[in-house]
């Protein structure tokens, strides 16, 4: 099973040019089972989405859960869930978020053929320190209320500029934090800011930055990754 972040700045790449394409290159080339989109819909007006309805990637079709509020937004607050035919959809439910600005999770269960079902994550943490803080103890929470032996994955946008910041701290007394290396800018990769949150029940066999030629140029972000069997 392989999860997905990617911070798409609206398909605004390094050139200030909107291509969607490009974002769609990239899916294609991670190949991930469900993706975890931030930055999915444009920020004023309509909030429109910036990536077509169903996602199909040449070959691999994806279809965004169905967690927007507004007629052309394809997430809720920026932040989507893209999945593939290898899982099925379950539920799915919006988490809001404390914050001086809107601010919200989208929560998705799954399950694979063969597995029980697992819970995914998306979100986009806040640029104030004791904000994100808040944000990721009601997070916390969140997935500590579910279900008893659950697999949860929280991935996305920490804005968490060091490795022990003060959102990983509040997550790292209940759950691993996995930081797969530095991810922004993408023209000079220095700072970790995208991260995975996973429960005790997921084993990770491979956790990375998504490196090709189409991510240098297609966002601010690199994407980021998760493998595990034990989902």
């Amino acid at each position: 099973m392989r999860i997905a972040s990617y911070n798409i700045r609206k398909s605004v790449g390094l050139d200030w040019k909107r291509d969607p394409d490009r974002i769609l290159k990239v899916l294609r080339e991670i190949s991930a089972d469900i993706v975890l989109l931030q930055e999915v819909d444009k920020r004023v007006g309509s909030r429109q989405g910036t990536l077509p309805s169903p996602v199909d990637p040449d070959g691999i079709q994806y279809d965004f859960v169905d967690i927007a509020e507004r007629p052309l937004s394809v997430g809720w607050h920026g932040n989507a869930i893209l999945y593939g035919p290898s899982v099925e959809l379950l539920s799915f439910e919006r988490v809001p978020l404390p914050s001086f600005e809107p601010r919200g999770a989208v929560s998705a269960l799954f399950q694979a053929r063969g597995s029980k079902p697992f819970r995914v994550i998306g979100a986009h943490l806040g640029l104030q320190t004791t904000m994100r803080a808040k944000q990721a103890a009601a997070l916390t929470d969140y997935m500590a209320s579910m279900p008893s032996g659950t697999p949860c994955v929280l991935a996305g946008d920490f804005n968490e500029w060091r490795m022990h910041g003060a959102a990983c701290q509040v997550f790292e007394k209940q759950f691993d934090v996995l930081t797969p290396g530095p991810s922004f800018h993408t023209a000079r990769p220095k700072l970790p800011l995208d991260r995975f949150v996973v429960s005790r029940e997921v084993v990770s066999s491979e956790c990375r930055v998504f490196t090709s030629d189409t991510t240098r140029k297609a966002s601010d972000h690199l994407p980021i990754y998760l493998d595990t069997d034990s989902l």
